[in-house]
């Protein structure tokens, strides 16, 4: 069993703010391996049917219970998860609820009940930078190449099968159970469309030409890529400047090895390692419980990775690059101009230990990913 602490952390957290946690995220990212690490819980696996048969009188099977939790692996495969779950966090207030799922909570009408108040949310991620050595991974293309997700990450070899059987598993699992999508063939040509173009604009005009469908359509598959998890889109930052990108986001695969094998890459060059190191420093991003994340654009196509708004007039800045000394602040100052309030970090794998440096006049924190968590914790 392979210990994961940053996640054990946020799961205590998230339990001495509510009974209920909601363990979330994608299809194969270690929800049910996290959940049954947790020794002190009472595991029910909610897709076979003797735990539904179980579960017919609720207060008499939480009355039975001798552990101080109880976990729900997929809990939507229940008749009526909302009612399971809101009895358990009323009538029974000492009790600890894990539930897991690979959408939001609400993403299924099975849900009746939101539980506003009782809830906290964990997004699971695949294997963070930080995470790599428990995993054992020393090289750090293997994970860019094969991805975050355990059974790709850790396989005795590369396997390309792995990424179409899991997107198979996707939409029938997760896509066509929760929204009874039709139109299998153009939603897949969808996704793969959106992995192929991580990291940069959404383009909703192309991806309706491409996968061929309305626009409509596409704004919905769009909404149901995300709260399952399938990709991110980060909203521009923006406070009023005529030059700054406004409206258009930018979309992130939830996985680089799927952003490989959609492009079909077995190797990677010099110039491919810089794009999905941005993601795993997305992925850091999102693995803290942050307010928002942005990136941040003008029309001279001058751009920031990520930007992280801290109060009214306080905004990070983050940079990320695979080589650190490729960092010319260019964009940044521009940025900063702006805004000039806030840090300015730069995030890349070869920078082994915290410095500091100016960059045409500005301070620049230059620190390892390992490092970016606990950095952003102590301002």
């Amino acid at each position: 069993m392979i210990e994961r602490p940053i996640w054990m952390n946020r799961l205590d957290s998230a339990w001495r703010q509510a009974p209920l946690v909601w363990l979330t995220g994608v299809r194969r990212a270690g929800k049910t391996v996290l959940s049954r690490s947790l020794n002190e819980g009472y595991y029910v696996n909610c897709d076979l049917p003797s735990s539904a048969e179980r579960l017919r009188d609720p207060e008499s099977f939480f009355r039975s219970l001798e552990e101080p939790l109880v976990i729900f692996d997929e809990v939507h495969q229940l008749a009526d998860p909302s009612r399971i779950l809101k009895i358990a966090t009323d009538a029974f207030p000492e009790l600890r609820v894990l539930a897991t799922g690979s959408s939001t909570l609400a993403a299924t009408q099975k849900f009746r009940d939101s539980l506003t108040g009782r809830k906290r949310t964990v997004h699971l991620t695949p294997v963070l930078f930080e995470e790599l050595e428990s995993f054992g991974i020393r090289d750090l293309d293997r994970r860019l190449l094969r991805g975050g997700l355990p059974p790709a990450l850790l396989g005795d070899a590369p396997s390309p099968e792995f990424y179409g059987e899991w997107m198979d598993s996707y939409y029938a699992r997760d896509v066509q159970e929760l929204f009874r999508l039709a139109k299998r063939t153009e939603f897949l040509r969808l996704l793969e469309i959106v992995f192929r173009q991580s990291g940069g604009l959404l383009e909703v005009t192309s991806l309706s030409k491409h996968a061929g469908v309305t626009r409509p359509t596409i704004m919905n598959w769009l909404e149901v890529l995300q709260v399952t998890h399938a990709i991110h889109l980060l909203r521009p930052y923006a406070g009023g400047g005529r030059r700054e990108l406004l409206a258009q986001p930018k979309l992130y695969a939830f996985d680089t090895g799927f952003v490989c094998y959609a492009r079909g890459w077995d190797t990677l060059r010099a110039d491919d390692r810089g794009p999905l190191w941005e993601h795993l420093v997305l992925d850091i991003l999102l693995s803290i419980p942050l307010r928002s994340v942005h990136f941040w654009r003008d029309k001279q196509k001058r751009e920031v990775d990520f930007v992280l708004p801290r109060g009214r007039e306080f905004v990070d800045a983050i940079e990320c690059k695979w080589q650190a000394d490729a960092f010319d602040g260019h964009s940044l100052k521009t940025f900063r101009t702006a805004y000039p309030k806030g840090r300015n970090f730069v995030v890349s794998p070869q920078v082994a230990l915290s410095y500091k440096r100016r960059v045409k006049g500005m301070l620049i924190e230059y620190i390892p990913a390992a490092k970016l968590r606990e950095t952003l914790a102590s301002h």
